[in-house]
């Protein structure tokens, strides 16, 4: 299915774009845990959305 499709099947034909943000620290790690979605902001269209891991570990550099 088409993301366009998909978004009208489930009422959200509204949403022109999306922006989908992982937000990770400033070193290499990996996320553990589960993806949580931290902010959700729509604004003329458009879709922002920030999610992140509950912890991460830290991985050599």
């Amino acid at each position: 299915m088409e993301e366009l499709q998909a978004r009208r099947a489930h009422g959200a034909d509204w949403v022109r774009s999306l922006t989908f943000t992982v937000l990770r620290p400033v070193y290499p790690a990996a996320g553990r845990g589960a993806l949580r979605v931290l902010r959700l902001r729509e604004r003329e269209g458009t879709v922002e959305l920030v999610a992140g891991y509950e912890s991460y570990e830290r991985l050599a550099d």
